[in-house]
């Protein structure tokens, strides 16, 4: 080998040398590095093995439930489920005929077959969700699946956001969704206003694990509790909210009007104990266009039971004098000239208290006019709170809107036209009527508590708003409007209330199209009635609007109006166990058990005794379960109860679940609150035959939801006959001789 060769070598294996030197010293510096600073590419080593061998998982939370004033949810987070199917066929259990499964499916899941296989049959997916049917579906629907047996069919567990009662108060509860991150928040009313305090934050659990995930020896575990959403009680009551809710959806179904409001107000305390709307929506389905709750979020002409407030003005001002004639019929204001709703013909001259009865708008604005003075007049109304929002504790209240600028708007304003405000103004300015003067600020929502640590966060407490009128003038308003229900010449005689006295203003008020006018036509009107009773002290004050029913021609825009506030205001005050006034004893005396007798304790007694006593009380016993002595009843001892209602009665023993076609909604609740059922009830009206998810005679000890389907009462008495006519065919058939 040459010289010039062994120098070539030897540079090479110089500089190779220096290379793996130079690796060497980069290598064991990178090394000294990291165990000095921990730290690989700016991040902690000890972190990233800590989290590779770190196992985290979610400790799920739940929103807040939202109760009724005595505890019963009216939202709640429920478990749900979503059906999936395994496509893949490298799977063992997966769809092997998808013709039979779409076909048992698409009934269940209210769902076209047609849709479902296209589901159950698309390539290269290992499974599919059956949406829309499929998603958040209840335990009973995934049991009915399950017993079907099909291959390759399973479920996701989830949960949704619940409301038990449907339609129940849903312009106030509101509703909420989940969004695009999987999160749920309020979409409208408590669930909206609320969502802050409501909304729940998942915990979690770590340890350490191998890199299978299975937990160490001796784990390092670490817990980050959930925290749970707040709860929020309202001040609605379930069982007058339910009065109220039943007598509008009759309504809603023989008069179809274009709306109807509803609001039952303790004028004590402002208290909001019912509130509803039509057209209403079920907030599990939200299946409505307009989602706005029209009790606080509509202004309008409210019509005559404005004259209330006006009448107080008088009254309190110290100018009405009731027995002073005036002559009615019309009345010049400035170049214009409004009349009487008959026409402007009038009835000659009658006193004011006549006028009063009659709702006479020329009375009315005389006394604006004339006697009180318009300026001090619109002072009144805003002592009254009716020229700015109430601040009730629900989203989407508007405030009012006055026209009071001329001699005309003012005289218009002060019997009802031309100057808009809201239901649930009209509500708050009516308590200070009904409580000697004080006028309450109307609330729905009670308290916030954070059930974990059983603390109140918040608590609305009732407030005195203003006292616009003494309690002596509002004693003498209360004995006025109680003359226009029983006075010879009243507008409000279809709103006298077995049992009960009661005082209040009718109204009609026009309303106004598209083009700014009024339209025509005796149904293009907006009927209301503004009560309270009894009349003397009342516990209850009770709003109602009707706009635009359809009316028979013999019937007054009163009649559907009438069919909401009496039986609500009835069934009301006598759940509330209000004594009926002495006089109105007198009155029904006779007949006492048709309105409304006190509920006898029942507990202890035998079956058969029991039958036969409420029985020969008009009463309807109800037995729940195979025992000879009455273990529990419903209602509570104590309630009063009107005739041919319900009474259920639970013997000892284990319970049975009774056929409940044709029980009204109402009976539903009363039977769920007996055996400590949840409800979830859909439809109006009355239980439709085979609707009840647990079916008559099955054991009540492992269930704790029922679902029934109600429909109208027409279909109701449909199925009452078939059934009469089943059973006397069965008799028939059993006293035929054989052959």
């Amino acid at each position: 080998m040459s010289k010039q060769n062994n120098r070539s070598i030897r540079k090479g294996a110089a500089i190779l040398i220096l290379i793996f030197g130079s690796l060497f010293f980069v290598l064991a510096g990178r090394f000294f590095y990291i165990e000095v600073t921990g730290k690989a590419n700016g991040q902690l080593l000890a972190s990233r093995a800590e989290k590779a061998h770190t196992h985290k998982s979610t400790i799920e939370a739940h929103r807040g439930t939202i109760y009724d004033r005595k505890g019963t949810a009216v939202a709640e987070d429920t478990t749900a489920y979503t059906v999936i199917a395994i496509l893949d066929k490298d799977y063992e259990d997966h769809v092997k005929d998808p013709e039979k499964t779409a076909e048992k499916l698409a009934p269940l899941l209210d769902m076209k077959e047609e849709k479902l296989l296209s589901l159950l049959t698309r390539k290269g997916a290992f499974q599919v969700e059956l949406g829309p049917g499929g998603r958040n579906i209840n335990h009973e629907l995934r049991a009915k699946i399950e017993k079907l047996n099909l291959p390759g069919i399973g479920f996701k567990e989830s949960s949704k956001r619940f409301y038990p009662n449907g339609e129940f108060a849903s312009h106030i509860i509101g509703y909420a969704q989940k969004n695009d991150k999987g999160e749920t928040v309020g979409m409208m009313g408590i669930e909206k206003q609320f969502n802050d305090a409501l909304t729940e934050k998942d915990g979690y659990m770590t340890y350490e694990s191998d890199s299978t995930g299975l937990k160490l020896p001796n784990p390092k575990e670490s817990i980050v509790a959930p925290k749970q959403g707040k709860d929020v009680y309202l001040t609605i009551d379930q069982k007058i909210q339910v009065f109220l809710e039943e007598s509008m959806s009759e309504v809603q179904k023989e008069y179809e009007p274009s709306s109807i409001i509803g609001i039952v107000a303790n004028p004590k305390t402002g208290e909001i104990l019912a509130m509803s709307n039509r057209p209403g929506f079920n907030p599990n389905q939200r299946n409505i266009q307009n989602f706005g709750n029209s009790a606080i979020s509509s202004r309008f002409e409210p019509g005559s039971t404005m004259k209330i407030f006006t009448l107080s003005a008088a009254v309190d001002a110290g100018v009405y004098n009731g027995d002073e004639l005036y002559k009615s019929g019309s009345y010049k204001v400035g170049g214009s000239k409004i009349g009487d709703h008959n026409n402007g013909v009038g009835w000659g001259p009658i006193t004011y208290n006549e006028g009063v009865q009659r709702s006479s708008n020329v009375a009315f604005a005389k006394l604006a006019m004339e006697k009180i003075g318009p300026d001090r007049l619109m002072e009144y109304f805003k002592k009254f709170g009716l020229d700015k929002k109430t601040g009730i504790n629900i989203p989407g209240e508007v405030g009012s809107k006055f026209v009071y600028n001329k001699p005309l708007e003012q005289v218009t304003t002060a019997f009802g036209q031309g100057s808009a405000i809201t239901a649930i103004q009209q509500i708050q300015a009516v308590t200070a009527v009904a409580n000697d003067g004080k006028m309450m600020k109307p609330y729905v929502v009670k308290k916030v508590v954070d059930s974990q640590k059983d603390k109140v966060i918040s608590e609305t407490k009732p407030e005195v708003v203003s006292k616009p009128i003494s309690a002596e003038s509002a004693k003498e308003v209360r004995k006025l409007l109680r003359t226009v229900v029983t006075g010879e010449h009243g507008t409000g005689a279809a709103y006298d209330i077995d049992g009960y006295e009661v005082a209040g203003k009718t109204g009609t008020a026009q309303i106004a199209g598209e083009d700014g006018k009024y339209l025509t036509g005796r149904e293009n009107y907006t009927f209301s009635f503004m009560g309270m009773a009894p009349a003397d002290d009342p516990e209850l004050v009770m709003y109602v609007a009707v706009k635009q029913p359809h009316l028979k021609a013999y019937e007054t825009g009163g009649k559907p109006v009438a069919e909401v506030f009496n039986p609500t205001m009835q069934k009301s005050l006598q759940y509330l166990q209000v004594k009926p006034s002495e006089e109105e004893k007198e009155k029904t005396k006779s007949s006492e058990t048709k309105y409304g007798n006190t509920l006898d304790s029942y507990v202890g007694s035998s079956v058969e005794e029991a039958k036969k006593e409420l029985t020969g009380k008009g009463l309807s016993p109800v037995i729940i379960g195979n025992g000879e002595t009455i273990a529990e009843q419903q209602p509570a001892p104590g309630s009063r109860i009107i005739y041919g209602n319900k009474v259920f009665l639970q013997t000892d023993g284990s319970p049975t679940m009774p056929d409940l076609t044709g029980f009204s909604y109402r009976d539903v609740l009363e039977i769920s609150e007996l055996l400590n059922l949840k409800t979830a009830i859909s439809g109006h009206g009355y239980v439709a035959k085979g609707s009840q998810s647990i079916k008559k005679g099955a054991s009540l000890e492992n269930k704790s939801l029922l679902s029934v389907e109600l429909h109208s009462a027409k279909k109701a008495a449909e199925e009452k006959r078939e059934d009469s006519d089943e059973e006397q065919e069965e008799s028939s058939d059993s006293n035929a001789p054989l052959d």
